[in-house]
């Protein structure tokens, strides 16, 4: 594996709590699954911390930022059936990682966490080696 690019953020909990009053800087920022799913969630100061210092750390792990085309709700964090949090990226996204990198072959990483008043992410965008499963199926059959 080759690691591609690492990012963290961290942001004070009490930002996100006055700027979720505004319906447009929800709707500018997060996915709209992201707000379907926050419509479940007790602690909505949290869960939309979480989410936006993910997409922080994710555009620097990019090595961009948000420029060149490249918006919040263009990621999404969403969780598998355990809970754990995992990036989801758009079509359009998708094509300028792509590009940049010169490879299809991605796996990203994400760890968010967050207390009374801060919340924080860390990311890491990995370049798959195909060769390495071929080889180790290849090594499991003798």
């Amino acid at each position: 594996m080759e690691i591609l690019g690492i990012g963290v953020d961290i942001i004070k909990n009490s930002r996100i709590k006055k700027l979720i009053k505004n319906r447009k800087f929800i709707n500018r920022i997060y996915s709209k699954q992201e707000i379907k799913n926050s419509k479940n969630i007790y602690s909505k100061t949290a869960f939309f911390s979480k989410r936006f210092a993910a997409k922080e750390a994710f555009s620097k792990a990019l090595g961009t930022g948000f420029r060149k085309g490249i918006n919040f709700n263009d990621i999404s964090v969403i969780n598998d059936k355990n809970g754990k949090p995992k990036l989801k990226i758009s079509n359009k996204l998708t094509n300028i990682i792509e590009k940049k990198f010169n490879t299809k072959k991605l796996n990203f990483f994400l760890s968010i966490s967050d207390e009374k008043l801060n919340s924080i992410a860390f990311v890491i965008i990995e370049k798959k080696w195909i060769w390495i499963k071929i080889f180790l199926k290849k090594m499991q059959k003798q």
